[in-house]
């Protein structure tokens, strides 16, 4: 995996843990933003998983040309 991966992948890990403060953590009082941050974090974790696989596509069609 390529760096656009990795932090794609730490971002969403981030939205991940927003989302869980806001739903577990009371004194926030906004369960409505869990999912919000939560929608936030699918949508980068499916970014995530389609760079890695787009660029392991790209990586097997380089090797195929050789």
């Amino acid at each position: 995996m390529t760096e656009d991966s990795v932090l794609i992948g730490l971002v969403s890990l981030v939205w991940i843990a927003l989302a869980a403060l806001y739903a577990f953590e009371p004194m926030f009082a906004m369960p409505g933003s869990a999912i919000v941050w939560g929608s936030g974090a699918a949508v980068f974790l499916a970014l995530a998983a389609i760079t890695a696989i787009a660029e392991r596509r790209l990586r097997q069609a380089g090797k195929r040309d050789r």
